[in-house]
């Protein structure tokens, strides 16, 4: 048993090490890069090194310069969830760490939640639309950061095309989301239409990079308020953590589902045309 054990992992080893080198590679050229910012009107487009190196595979790909082949493409989606593992884990750490701080927040924190499932009713239809059968609950229940891959993979299986819909949108939100949270949150605090508690409050989404993001704004545009505005988006993360992921299990996800069979009948025919 533990020598099969043993063979079938360096079997894997062997096949696959070629990933573990390319992203330890491309970790340290994104590392290397670090934080740039760049003025655009009254906005500011932020890269971090998430980008670079979301770029830095794409490029790799057999779609590419072919480094990475199909094979080891299939290989990599389903190590994306061990990956983050440790990640997941240290967001319930501190979520337990921070209790107080999340319970003294108020029930804004709490209610906030509700209006990131609304984005269901936009997304579904739109990515019906564009031809996405199974893979559009995973895409359109939530804003799809980690918790959420991880909730989904367990759910429905991580060779599913649920799973799929929502690792797509995993990558594309690391690579866009964390530009267009730092650029819209530097137009929305241009207009003076909210408060910048209100606009801290709602950079914590549940995705840790794209709260950073928006907060590295708003604290060089208010840094008198640059500690409560921290304070105020981290707390929202963390409640966006706990609560999001049980607004997915219970409301997200049966919604998405109960959309998706009725909507797919009638949307799904315009994508086939197209085809």
């Amino acid at each position: 048993m533990e020598s099969n054990l043993y063979t079938s992992l360096k079997d894997r080893i062997r096949a696959e090490y070629k990933i573990y080198l390319m992203a330890l590679l491309f970790v340290a050229i994104a590392d290397k890069i670090g934080k740039i910012q760049i003025p655009f009107g009254p906005g500011t487009f932020i890269l971090f090194p998430i980008f670079y190196s979301l770029i830095l595979g794409i490029l790799s790909g057999p779609q590419a310069t072919k480094i990475i082949n199909s094979r080891e493409v299939k290989a990599a989606s389903k190590l994306v969830i061990v990956a983050i593992c440790p990640f997941i884990a240290k967001l319930g750490i501190n979520a337990g760490a921070s209790i107080e701080t999340v319970i003294s927040a108020g029930p804004a924190l709490l209610l906030q939640e509700f209006g990131n499932l609304g984005t269901i009713i936009l997304a579904m239809p739109v990515a019906l639309l564009l031809g996405l059968k199974r893979e559009a609950i995973g895409a359109t229940h939530s804003i799809n950061r980690e918790t959420n891959l991880a909730l989904i993979t367990d759910m429905f299986g991580p060779d599913s095309p649920e799973t799929r819909g929502s690792l797509s949108i995993y990558v594309v939100g690391g690579m866009v989301g964390t530009i267009y949270f730092g650029f819209m949150v530097s137009i929305l605090a241009s207009l003076n239409i909210f408060r910048p508690y209100a606009l801290g409050m709602s950079s914590g989404v549940g995705a840790g990079i794209m709260m950073g993001s928006a907060v590295a704004v708003l604290t060089e545009i208010y840094p008198n308020l640059a500690s409560e505005i921290s304070a105020l988006a981290s707390a929202s993360e963390t409640i966006s953590g706990i609560d999001g992921i049980y607004m997915a299990i219970f409301i997200g996800i049966p919604f998405c589902n109960w959309l998706y069979d009725r909507l797919e009948p009638v949307l799904g025919r315009f994508s086939e045309k197209k085809h």
